[in-house]
């Protein structure tokens, strides 16, 4: 079983910053993409960002030069730090990992349980 558990989430003044962290862990053989997404009431999902295994990365426009990610291949994390929030950032944000279990075995995607991100004054 593979499992992917958040932190960091919270409550920030808008200018604020916070950090997000994501860690999986299970029977995993290796980790290829790594991303964050988001969702705020009554919108769809988003992509934020995601980082390659070689740690190439692509951001959405509305968080370019705010948002920063990257991952530690080691511990099998993946981070985003968000800087400059805007209550337009407010949503549970998610990660989600596509990994193989075993060598030469399909791609999975797999998503962590989401932590909420408040931006408010």
């Amino acid at each position: 079983q593979v499992q992917l558990v958040e932190s960091g989430g919270g409550l920030v003044q808008p200018g604020g910053s916070l950090g997000l962290s994501c860690r999986a862990s299970g029977s995993i053989f290796s980790i290829n993409g790594m991303a964050w997404y988001r969702q705020a009431p009554g919108k769809q999902r988003e992509l934020v960002a995601a980082i390659t295994s070689g740690s190439v990365t692509n951001y959405a426009d509305s968080v370019k030069g705010r948002f920063t990610i990257s991952r530690d291949n080691a511990k099998n994390t993946v981070y985003l730090q968000m800087n400059s929030l805007k209550p337009e950032d407010t949503a549970v944000y998610l990660c989600n990992a596509l990994l193989q279990r075993s060598n030469g075995g399909p791609t999975y995607s797999y998503w962590g349980q989401g932590t909420q991100v408040t931006v408010s004054s």
